[in-house]
């Protein structure tokens, strides 16, 4: 099958406890939420052509006709295995679960492990693909920065995840709330006690001030009152300049 592909590109992870690991990216578009702090172009059909990186070691791109079938897609991918070692291939967005056909087939072509780069909100779909993904980075949104709750749908959805190895990334902006805050860490604590959460303070887009230290570190505090793995990790590759 084929969907609308944004990019295809190898890079190091730049969140969450895989930081530091070379991995390969597509992005699909399309996403269900609209987050404030969103620093991607993920508009259904906004993609008429798919960015292609040209190297594994080169920021430079080359474009090819949208939609990309599994195959060719996973034939780019293959190409930076190739050349360098990958720990993983991610599979982000946009919302990536809103194509879970194209992410089993993806998954069948590809011998490196698949990570899941989601917004934690897609319960259902996540069951369909729960067999072929290795890695899970599931987001909780703070309805502050979303504008709509979604918590009933986060706990089903981690209910699913914690099968597999899974981390929980909250993204904290200088606005933030508390209250919403002590709310994703009992969730947490109440499902997965154990997992590991990241806290990533926001990159300042779209008007979205980072939060100070002081804010970060009382988060932190917080959620080791109720949970075992608490940690603070920015966005590296912004820091390395990477994609």
């Amino acid at each position: 099958m084929t969907e609308n592909v944004i990019e295809i590109f190898s890079s190091v992870q730049g969140e969450g406890p895989y930081v530091g690991y070379r991995q390969g990216f597509l992005r699909l578009e399309d996403c269900n939420l609209h987050c404030r702090y969103c620093d991607t172009e993920h508009g259904t059909d906004a993609h008429p052509v798919c960015r292609i990186q040209i190297t594994a070691n080169q920021q430079a791109f080359r474009e090819v006709p949208n939609p990309l079938s599994a195959s060719v897609a996973a034939g780019y991918i293959a190409d930076f295995i190739k050349e360098v070692p990958h720990q993983a291939v991610s599979i982000t967005g946009g919302e990536p679960l809103l194509h879970t056909e194209y992410i089993v087939e993806l998954a069948s072509l590809l011998s490196t492990p698949l990570l899941l780069e989601t917004n934690g909100t897609l319960p259902d779909q996540l069951a369909q693909v729960l067999p072929v993904v290795d890695i899970i980075s599931m987001d909780i949104k703070l309805p502050g920065l979303t504008g709509r709750e979604v918590w009933g749908s986060h706990r089903a959805f981690l209910r699913l995840a914690r099968e597999k190895d899974v981390y929980v990334k909250i993204v904290l902006a200088a606005d933030s709330l508390q209250d919403e805050l002590r709310q994703a860490f009992a969730l947490i604590a109440e499902e997965s006690p154990g997992i590991s959460v990241i806290l990533q303070p926001a990159t300042p887009t779209n008007g979205v001030l980072a939060p100070s230290p002081e804010f970060l570190l009382d988060a932190q505090q917080e959620g080791l009152k109720v949970l075992a793995n608490v940690r603070i990790i920015p966005q590296t590759h912004v820091l390395l300049g990477q994609l």
